[in-house]
């Protein structure tokens, strides 16, 4: 990581600059005017969080800025406006989160966004790890089921990355497809949460997207925890949803498969 404090306005220069106005700086200023980043530790290597009292709004790998804080603070600024302080650590929540393990009292700054970006982070943050998503499904979730060449856009410009887990997101024919911090640190990210690329692309290649237990009568997305407990004997694969249905099965409750193939 590398960092030059004279490249960064600190407190006590704007305060300083305040100080010939007739009515003092109030003492909350500098929460007003900064936000804060710090360092931390994550699956992919070293992140930069940066945060305001309200949750964390923006992180990047350190190798995705070449480790260079100044790169992450230009960046922080051109999308959000706000000059950079740092801080000692993150907030709550945030380390376990960065290290995949839950965190429910992680707290996300999503104010700036509009609600339909919203929306669908929300959606995202809600795929259990070791799961996988298509795109549709979280246009579906996210209430705007047509809308999901939209859905991609928003992803790709994820402000959170990790965080709200759009690693978990993928392409309907199985391919798991872009990421901000790349492929490749997509596909450790999803190896390295147990799920099974493998078997998803093997089935993807013989046209198979949903599978079914003739036991439960239950139909799941592959990557889905219900699908994994499926024996090979009672397992039935399928093209398409409504195909699923049509031969009598339920989509399931847990995964949640998209209705959009149904005509809804």
């Amino acid at each position: 990581m590398t960092t030059n404090d004279s490249r960064f306005v600190s407190d006590r220069q704007i305060i300083s600059a305040l100080g010939s106005l007739a009515a003092s700086a109030p003492v909350t200023l500098p929460e007003r005017v900064f936000a804060r980043w710090a360092s931390a530790p994550s699956r992919l290597g070293e992140v930069f969080v940066a945060f305001t009292g309200a949750g964390v709004q923006f992180v990047r790998s350190s190798e995705s800025v070449h480790g260079d804080v100044e790169e992450f603070a230009q960046e922080y600024r051109a999308r959000f406006a706000r000059p950079l302080q740092q801080a000692g650590t993150v907030p709550a929540g945030v380390l376990p989160a960065l290290r995949g393990r839950p965190a429910r009292n992680l707290r996300l700054d999503l104010a700036g966004l509009t609600a339909f970006e919203q929306a669908v982070l929300n959606a995202t943050r809600r795929i259990p790890a070791g799961q996988t998503r298509p795109y549709n499904w979280v246009a579906r979730e996210a209430g705007s089921p047509r809308a999901v060449r939209a859905v991609g856009t928003v992803l790709a410009r994820n402000p959170v990355p990790l965080l709200v887990p759009c690693h978990r997101v993928v392409r309907a024919d199985g391919a798991i497809g872009q990421y901000t911090f790349g492929p490749v640190h997509k596909e450790e990210l999803l190896r390295g949460e147990a799920v099974n690329l493998d078997e998803i692309r093997s089935l993807a290649r013989h046209g198979v997207h949903y599978l079914a237990s003739d036991t439960t009568g239950i139909v799941c997305f592959p990557s889905c925890r219900d699908a994994r407990r499926i024996t090979p004997a009672h397992r039935q694969g399928f093209n398409t949803l409504a195909g699923a249905v049509a031969a009598g099965y339920r989509p399931c409750r847990t995964c949640r498969p998209g209705v959009e193939e149904l005509g809804a």
